[in-house]
């Protein structure tokens, strides 16, 4: 083959290269909620079970009118499992812990909410209000898989961080509730544009 049939086949092959790139981008998503509105990165590149597990959720508009309902300022916020009258909802099964992605649970990042059990993530997540790297692998045995960070709405962030809280009979022994319902109207996928 010589060299003016190749150079046709190496741009093909460099276009190619070119559009698996940009269909590899990350994701976007808008947690939209009564105190506005977060948008964050996922970091499907680094914690690829986990992301698919939040979309899959995201695609059943599983998180409509839940609620956040683990409020600590200085540490995090914490949402997606119950809906508004505190009943816990129902969750597909647990996903493999990827807290040893590399990626720190620093402010503005989010993360699977789990048991004690590593490999025990389903829908919870919080976002980080500080800087929580005592989270990060191996401080909690496995750690706490970071998955995104928000890029627009850190002051929404701050703002559920900073609401009062206390306790409620219909969730015995929490005492970090909302003292007002913080609600996660809706979680999306940005379309990119």
């Amino acid at each position: 083959m010589n060299l003016r049939n190749l150079i046709p086949s190496l741009l093909l092959m460099l276009l190619s290269c070119f559009s698996l790139t940009a269909q590899a981008a990350n994701p976007e998503i808008k947690i939209e909620t009564s105190k506005g509105d977060i948008v964050l990165e996922l970091y499907q590149d680094k914690a690829p079970i986990t992301v698919d597990n939040f979309l899959a959720y995201i695609k059943q508009d599983a998180f409509k009118n839940s609620l956040f309902h683990r409020v600590i300022p200085g540490f995090m916020i914490q949402g997606g499992g119950f809906a508004q009258d505190y009943q816990r909802l129902a969750t597909n099964a647990p996903i493999k812990n990827e807290a040893s992605n590399g990626l720190s649970n620093s402010r503005g990042t989010i993360a699977m909410a789990r048991t004690n059990a590593p490999d025990s993530a389903t829908r919870q997540f919080f976002i980080n209000h500080a800087n929580n790297t005592n989270l990060d692998q191996g401080a909690f045995g496995a750690g706490y898989a970071v998955f995104g960070k928000v890029t627009s709405g850190i002051e929404v962030v701050d703002a559920i961080a900073n609401v009062a809280t206390g306790t409620t009979a219909a969730m015995p022994g929490a005492r970090d509730v909302p003292t007002n319902q913080v609600v996660i109207k809706s979680i999306q996928v940005i379309e990119a544009k």
